[in-house]
Order: structure tokens, then sequence, then C-alpha cells
């Protein structure tokens, strides 16, 4: 008998030390705040690859439709798929492991979709790793099932943009230029850069029915007569950009134009020294004011990623119908026509981007972009803009997402790198964008 007691405490004595030395699983939390901190992350690294806006929108879509997919699985979430309202998209595989973090996985898969678009791979393995060393150390078992489920989902969502049209347009040919065409757009100082993506309206859309769905009326016959619109458009941008430079004090429409300038690559040459400014694209700054506001309305994960899942949705479409037109009227811009016939001294307050003038891109995703917002999170919600605060510009205050995107508009105008009716006329198509796009994804009943 006490032989026995004596093996049985033994064994009692090592059982207790074994469950001491080892760690509890504990669970892993994922807020909102972990998928503002990714947004910022991917959009710092295509900061750093010099996206253009286009193909920046594709990656924010695909990124967040594939983190959206896995988390309105999670009971209590309110949102439903977007399979059938997105083109040939069939949703992803169901979560069969109950091990599986939706949350968790949700945020793997944004940025596996989001690693696998980008050039600088090894920045976003180097954020993921250092997340993954303390995910593991709290639940290994969650981890590893919610890794694998991630990288399936991955997978699924390649599948899906691998057929979008995407690879294929990067074997087309540049775009022509015509030099003989007064009308015709034509490579500006100081890089005098190929058009971008001149086959952008090729890329299939993800809700819109084709590109040209929301084709918006063509831009005024050119003419150089005095009494024709386009002239009197021409000699508008001409005169704003004189008095904003000839302004003796700080003028308010010079600050608007940086502010909304989001040109990835704007080069500096002095001498023979060039240097590059990289920045936002006029997507990234949109995907901003949704973190902004998510944060402002305290917005749980679920509405998070919804929200910037739709917005995303619409940018992406928004590019693809304005580079639609961009290529169709492919209409000179202010820069190059005020130089050779008005006056050769005369230079925009912002860099003149590479591609037609007509429509205007910020004037498009920002009238669509808007949309969404308002749909989403209510009109009239006023919000401070910081997103450009990391280049040195400060803080702007909106009483809505309209008032954010009429602005957005007008600075091209200011920047003297767009015509009134490319402006007009943009918001418009982008707003009809949004509008289509809402009641596609659900927003609007």
């Amino acid at each position: 008998m006490k032989n026995y007691t004596a093996t049985a405490l033994i064994s009692m004595l090592f059982i207790l030390a074994f469950t001491h030395c080892k760690k509890p699983n504990i669970p892993i939390e994922i807020a909102a705040e972990d998928f503002h901190e990714a947004q910022d992350e991917l959009t710092a690294v295509m900061v750093h690859d010099i996206f253009s806006p286009p193909v920046a929108s594709r990656v924010y879509a695909y990124s967040n439709i594939a983190a959206y997919e896995i988390l309105v699985q999670e009971e209590g979430n309110p949102h439903t798929t977007l399979t059938g309202a997105l083109t040939n998209f069939k949703g992803i595989s169901p979560i069969k492991d109950s091990l599986v973090n939706p949350k968790l996985a949700a945020l793997m898969a944004y940025m596996g979709v989001g690693k696998n678009l980008i050039f600088s791979v090894d920045r976003i393995k180097d954020y993921m790793e250092n997340l993954s060393i303390q995910w593991k150390e709290q639940n290994p078992e969650v981890y590893n099932a919610s890794q694998q489920y991630a990288q399936q989902v991955v997978g699924e969502i390649k599948a899906w943009y691998d057929n979008d049209n995407y690879n294929q347009t990067r074997t087309f040919p540049k775009f022509y230029v015509d030099y003989d065409s007064p009308s015709r757009w034509q490579p500006t100082p100081p890089d005098y850069m190929d058009g971008i993506e001149p086959h952008w309206s090729k890329i299939r859309p993800f809700v819109l029915t084709s590109s040209s769905q929301f084709q918006p009326e063509p831009p005024p016959p050119f003419s150089m007569a005095p009494d024709s619109e386009f002239y009197k458009e021409l000699m508008e941008v001409y005169q704003v950009v004189k008095e904003i430079q000839e302004s003796e004090s700080d003028d308010e429409r010079q600050e608007i134009a940086k502010f909304w300038d989001c040109n990835p690559y704007v080069s500096t040459h002095k001498g023979h020294v060039m240097f590059a400014l990289k920045k936002i694209s006029p997507g990234a700054h949109w995907i901003g004011i949704t973190k902004i506001v998510s944060r402002n309305t305290n917005a749980d994960v679920h509405t998070t990623l919804a929200a910037y899942a739709k917005v995303s949705i619409a940018l992406a479409d928004g590019f693809i119908s304005c580079w639609d037109e961009k290529y169709r009227s492919n209409l000179i811009r202010p820069e190059t026509i005020i130089n050779k016939v008005l006056d050769e001294n005369w230079y925009p307050v912002l860099q003149t981007p590479p591609f037609p003038e007509y429509t205007s891109g910020h004037s498009v995703v920002s009238g669509a972009a808007s949309v969404i917002l308002t749909d989403f999170f209510g009109d009239n919600i006023p919000f401070d803009d910081d997103t450009e605060l990391p280049y040195d510009l400060p803080i702007r205050s909106y009483r809505s997402f309209n008032h954010a995107a009429e602005e957005a508009a007008i600075s091209r105008m200011y920047g003297g790198i767009h015509y009134r009716k490319a402006i007009d006329e943009g918001l418009e198509q982008g707003r009809n964008i949004g509008e289509f796009v809402s009641k596609k994804l659900g927003l609007q009943k």
C-alpha cells in the first residue's frame, strides 16, 4: 500500500510539473485596427514600388475581397457573400475546420493576395513574420489551421484574377502617339513618359457589365476659336493657374491642388540630377478616408472590412471606366497646348500625369468612392482627413464624403492638369458607377 501511494504521488507531481511548464492556448484576438494597419502596410509597399493608380486599385480590390469572403462566414457577421455579384466570381471554399479563426485567416489572406500582386515581396513577408511569431505563441493549433485555410483562399482568388486580362495586357503594344493631330494627347514634361496603361479598359470589371457602361458624353470639339467651348475651358485653366502662382498671399486653391495631388511618381530635375518623390495614388487616398471614418465611428471588424472591400471594388471599376474614356477621346493636356500656342513659360501647379486628359481620374474615383461611403456610413458625416500627413501636407476637414469628392475633382483644375468638362463629367461618371456598384453589392435596396 505504501509503495502504491508513493508511486501515485510521484506520478501526480510529474503531471503537475508538466502542466505547469506547458503554455496555455490563448485565443488569438484580431480587431479592426489590425486591418487598418494591414491596409497601411500594403499602401506603403505600393508607394515604394511606384504602382500606377489603376494597378494599385486592382491590388486593393482582390486583397480586400479575399479577406471579406472569409470573414462573412463568421457567426454574427451581418454582411453576406459577394458571390454572384462579382463578375465570374464563384466564391471560395467554406471553412470546415473548427480551429480556423475567421478574422485571423481573413487578415492572412489579405496580406497573402497582396504579396502576390506587388513587387517588394520581402517587405510583406517581414511584416507577416513579425505578426506570426506572436500568433504562433498564443495558439499554434489555431494559427496553423487558419494559415492553411488562408493559403487555400489565396490560391482560389489567384485563379480568379489570373483570368481578368491583366497578364495579357502586359504584352500589348504601347500607345501610339499622334503628334500630327493638334487635339491628341502627347507626352508631357519633364520626363515625357509613355501613356500609362493604355489597355486598362480590357481588364475585366468587378461589377460593371463593361468598361464602357457609363461612357460619358464626349469632350468639347477641339477648336482654338476664341468663342469655342474648348478654347474657353483652356483659357480658364490658364488664368486660374496664373492667379494661383501670382498670388502674393497663400492661395487655398494651391493647398487643395497639392493635397489631392496623389501622383505616385513626381520627378524633380536639378541640373543633371533627377530624383523622384513617391506618393500615394488617388485610390489609396480614399482607402485612407475609409480608415479614418471606420475609426471615427468605432466600426467593428465586420463593418470595417466590408467598407474596405466595397470601396475598393468601386475604385477598381472606376479606373476601368475612366481609362476606357481616356484612350478613346485621347484629348491633349492643357500644358501641351498652352506651351505651344499661348505661353511657352506657363507651367502647371502640379506635374501633369502621363495619360490623356478626359475624363479626370480623380473625379471619377472620388465620385464612386463617395457614393459607397455615403451609403455605408450615412450622409453628412464630417471628418478630418489626415491621409497626406506623411507627405508633409496639413489636415483638411470635410462636411461629408460628397464634399471631399467635389474638392478632389476641382483640385485638378487648380493644379492646371484638367479642363472643366473633364472634372464635371468625371464626377458624374464616378457617381453613376458608385450608384450601380452600391446596388449590386446590396448597399441600396
